[in-house]
């Protein structure tokens, strides 16, 4: 049987030794629910923390108000604050964030429904991809959050590219 995304992310984390945190917005913990369906996720997941609103952004995910009023929450810059913050904050080895417009309505012509921004930080490096999801608001944060597992896989094994 095939391995899902996140039980190949929790082996990876366990046999490079390093611990995740999680930067959630529009997934609103979806991606921290698929990490704890893994058994023993508990050996490299440190926490998340949903940061629905910026000045939660801003006061546990260090996220700079400058970013936010000059780019906005959803943003590439945003998103590599949020991954940041959340290594930082939790004192992991490796973040996820997750930030974008799940939908139906807060779209704009700039920033459309199913904009999402994903970062992921590794000792390694640093990554941050652009996504436009189609769906409507539960396959986006369902899509978003696959995505970000993928991430998450790539930059593990080495294998992440810088899209955004």
């Amino acid at each position: 049987m095939d391995r899902t995304l996140e039980e190949r992310a929790g082996a990876a984390l366990n046999g490079k030794g390093w611990t995740l945190a999680l930067a959630e917005s529009c997934t609103g913990g979806l991606i921290a629910h698929r990490i704890t369906e893994v058994s023993g996720s508990s050996d490299y997941f440190l926490g998340g923390v949903v940061a629905y609103s910026n000045a939660v952004k801003e006061s546990l995910l260090m996220v700079k108000n400058e970013t936010l009023q000059a780019v906005g929450a959803v943003s590439e810059e945003t998103a590599r604050e949020m991954a940041q913050g959340a290594s930082q904050t939790m004192g992991s080895d490796v973040a996820i964030s997750v930030t974008g417009i799940a939908g139906p309505g807060g779209g704009t012509d700039e920033k459309p429904v199913g904009l999402t921004y994903i970062g992921a930080r590794t000792p390694d490096g640093e990554w941050v991809e652009r996504h436009v999801f189609q769906g409507d608001r539960q396959s986006n944060k369902e899509s978003a959050a696959e995505a970000a597992l993928n991430l998450l896989l790539n930059a593990l094994e080495g294998n992440a590219r810088q899209r955004a």
